[in-house]
């Protein structure tokens, strides 16, 4: 087998945005591990000894022939590029031939590695600057391993490091991100010679989410995948086709995978898991992840945020990944194209679906409702979705009506609970997010006592408001849904103390919503199962809270035992 892997031509070192690589032992787990999907491993032992400063790190890719084995170490050596252009093509992890290198300088480096289909393995060890100091040959399966000894041992750096149990953490927060984008991997991580953890491939991301975050279950998880059409300006060709970094496969679209956790189900207290990847690796894009907490406004309680993993594969001319050295920093081309994207695809996920509610288990709130059931039935329901194309009015027929506040609907999978005023605020808040009305009315709405700050307030979200004399203020203006009610003016003064225009559309929605308490007949309550379906978010009210509780046939039939035989249960 020929060498692959080449010093880079000087004026191509120029142009690479260079920098520290090596900082910690999460650095080198990351460029090892790296390196180790870049060889097309799906097998990664990662080994550390935290006091001794050692790390070892075991693959089963395509390994390296002795030629080079010799090279690997050398400044700005690689088989992953050739020529500055191919620095706007970039497709793999790694690209710098600087880590190894690197690692020289730092620590006492040694890389055993035979070749797929080779016949004999080769451990090499390096000196500083990458100079091969020993070259033997040695037993070893088809991959790689790599040994780095006595970290930071010739510098004073261990000085300012964090301690050892800091540094694992950090270790294994670094290895279940790159895990997250790669779910097709197994992966095995051992400290101190004792197993860590372990991570189990997946078919998807959304699969293996669980493992890294065992609090969220399956059931809790919605995941989308999306060809995309690549932006109308991309210089994508069919000669130049972009590489899918999820699937590893070419192809000409683009391609956006998405996980969330369903608001009425699970959610978290601070945005650390609003994660994004870009081609196979977590990324730092502030204007992507404030996209995504955008998407969920108003699906959440207060205070809360959602649970995304978001992943493009993209082509690779519309990001710069040379832009810093840190390569979780880049530049990605079309933003708002991909912006515009990304929020379809949550709108998509959010939808009641047969596709997203499939196998689904909410076990808390159906045991609580069926105790001696076997509670797996919760969202375990399959309406169809409104959007689709299919005649879904009637999925849900009104039935009854529960202590004049729960709407009890049949569907033919089973039966659903809704709530009824939560669900109208939810059809309100749509119509005025979407067309924010208001009507002239007369004679105006007198105010007393208002502040200024109130005042002001109620000029900001758009109301016609002006002095009527002492202490008196004139609202001569209201939102449409307003208009007809008998408590106006304690609906203004509830406008009136603060928010954006967002807050005042929740507040006028929840005030002008069909109250728990209030009778309906069969008619009105499937106009407004009708209207609920339709909403772009019908799984929880614009204050986060759940609208529905389904309760699939499967479950009832469990708890009535509809499975025994007639026989056997009269005891014949």
């Amino acid at each position: 087998m020929a060498s692959t892997i080449q010093a880079l031509p000087t004026e191509v070192v120029y142009l690479i945005t260079a920098g520290e690589v090596i900082d910690s032992f999460a650095s080198v787990a990351r460029e090892l591990v790296e390196n180790s999907l870049d060889a097309g491993a799906t097998r990664i032992v990662v080994s550390l000894w935290p006091q001794q400063w050692r790390i070892h790190v075991a693959d089963n890719g395509c390994g390296m022939n002795l030629d080079d084995l010799q090279q690997a170490a050398t400044a700005h050596s690689t088989s992953k590029i050739r020529s500055s252009a191919d620095l706007w093509k970039i497709n793999s992890l790694g690209f710098r031939g600087e880590a190894l290198h690197s690692l020289t300088t730092l620590a006492d480096l040694e890389i055993l590695s035979r070749p797929a289909g080779g016949n004999l393995g080769w451990r090499v060890i390096y000196g500083n600057s990458g100079k091969v100091v020993q070259v033997e040959a040695t037993a070893i399966a088809p991959g790689t391993v790599v040994v780095v000894s006595n970290l930071f041992g010739s510098s004073s750096r261990r000085q300012g490091l964090p301690s050892a149990a800091q540094q694992m953490k950090a270790v294994q927060g670094t290895i279940h991100q790159i895990a997250l984008c790669h779910p097709h991997v197994t992966w095995q991580v051992c400290q101190n010679d004792r197993q860590w953890f372990t991570i189990c491939p997946a078919t998807t991301t959304g699969k293996l989410l669980p493992q890294i975050l065992p609090q969220v279950r399956q059931g809790d998880l919605h995941e989308v995948k999306l060809e995309v059409p690549n932006p109308a300006n991309s210089e994508l060709s069919t000669q130049h086709s972009c590489t899918d970094a999820i699937n590893r496969v070419c192809t000409p679209n683009s391609a956006l995978s998405l996980v969330v956790g369903l608001p009425d189900r699970c959610h978290r207290h601070r945005p650390d898991w609003v994660r994004v990847a870009i081609n196979g690796r977590m990324v730092k894009s502030p204007e992507l992840e404030q996209t995504i907490l955008s998407a969920f406004h108003r699906t959440l309680p207060r205070d809360r945020y959602p649970i995304c993993v978001l992943h493009l594969a993209i082509s690779p001319d519309q990001i710069n990944w040379n832009r810093n050295p840190a390569k979780t920093e880049i530049y990605l081309n079309e933003l708002s194209y991909w912006q515009e994207q990304i929020i379809q695809a949550i709108n998509q996920a959010l939808r009641i679906s047969s596709a997203n509610l499939k196998e689904a288990v909410h076990i808390t709130r159906v045991g609580k409702l069926l105790k001696a059931a076997e509670a797996k039935g919760g969202y375990n329901f399959n309406p169809q979705n409104p959007n689709e194309g299919n005649d879904t009015q009637h999925s849900l027929k009104a039935i009854a009506q529960v202590s004049n506040t729960y709407i009890v609907a049949e569907h033919p999978g089973g039966m659903w609970l809704v709530e009824q005023h939560i669900a109208h605020e939810r059809v309100l808040y749509e119509q005025l997010y979407d067309n924010w009305q208001l009507v002239p009315i007369e004679p105006p709405i007198i105010l007393y006592q208002l502040s200024s700050a109130q005042v002001s307030q109620l000029q900001r979200i758009g109301l016609d408001i002006e002095p009527f004399g002492e202490q008196l203020w004139a609202v001569r203006t209201l939102p449409t849904l307003l208009q007809q009610r008998e408590d106006c003016a304690e609906a203004i003064l509830e406008l009136s103390w603060g928010g954006d225009l967002q807050t005042a559309q929740v507040a006028v929605a929840c005030r002008s919503a069909i109250r728990n308490g209030t009778p309906m007949n069969l008619q009105q309550m499937q106009t407004l199962l009708n209207d609920w379906q339709r909403t772009r978010n019908p799984r929880t009210c614009p204050h986060g809270r759940p609208i529905y509780l389904s309760l699939e046939e499967s479950a009832l039939a469990r708890f009535f035992r509809r499975n025994w035989v007639i026989g056997k249960s009269h005891g014949i």
